[in-house]
């Protein structure tokens, strides 16, 4: 089971997820987010990620100016698309920074579900999520869950993580439903908005290594 810890703002939480054995941290560029980070202070973190820890960034929508200079100066090792990307977007950025790209697809109903497989083929991986609310300021990190049997004997071509609503009460739960092998949590980690707890960080990786 490999576990990402999303929206890291400080070294602290930084380091509480490596410790807790995280195979990827999580850096939001996302001004409408409690953790949204500058360039300086996502440098600043992600330099001091250890070696074999992924650093993902959270994007959404973003123009390509914006990636470049984020590009330029954060050392990430995979865009997390977050916003209303084309597949076609999806290739672009791809193959413009190099750089492995998962996108991320809100799922609320059964039907959601058919706009993975066009993104299956241009993205190195998917993360499935819970569509948020008409008129939400943010495409995740709100704590919302879906109904994870929608996802029972899914599968596609390139790997996938599981996201929305996870806490270290409910992960092993969700997995088990779904069969996911890869897990993402911001909210359900943390003691405020943007605050991550290191204590909830490390219950919730043992939760998910429970998983078989």
């Amino acid at each position: 089971m490999r576990v990402k810890i999303c929206g890291l703002t400080t070294p602290e939480g930084v380091m509480a997820a490596a410790n807790a054995g995280a195979a990827y941290v999580g850096f939001v560029f996302f001004e409408k987010s409690p953790r949204n980070l500058t360039i300086e202070a996502a440098r600043a973190l992600a330099v001091e990620v250890p070696l074999g820890v992924a650093k993902v960034g959270l994007f959404v929508n973003s123009d390509d100016a914006f990636l470049d200079a984020i590009l330029a100066a954060v050392p990430l090792d995979m865009l997390q698309l977050h916003g209303s990307e084309s597949p076609e977007r999806v290739a672009e950025l791809r193959a413009r920074h190099g750089l492995p790209v998962m996108k991320a697809i809100g799922v609320r109903v059964a039907d959601d579900l058919e706009a993975v497989d066009a993104y299956a083929t241009v993205a190195d991986q998917l993360l499935i999520d819970a569509k948020p609310a008409p008129g939400a300021d943010l495409p995740g990190g709100n704590g919302l869950a879906f109904d994870w049997t929608l996802l029972q004997g899914r599968r596609w071509p390139v790997p996938w993580m599981l996201a929305g609503g996870l806490t270290p009460d409910n992960v092993a739960r969700a997995c088990n439903l779904t069969g996911a092998r890869q897990v993402d949590v911001s909210s359900g980690v943390e003691s405020a908005p943007g605050v991550k707890d290191a204590d909830l960080i490390a219950a919730f990786t043992r939760a998910a290594a429970t998983v078989g």
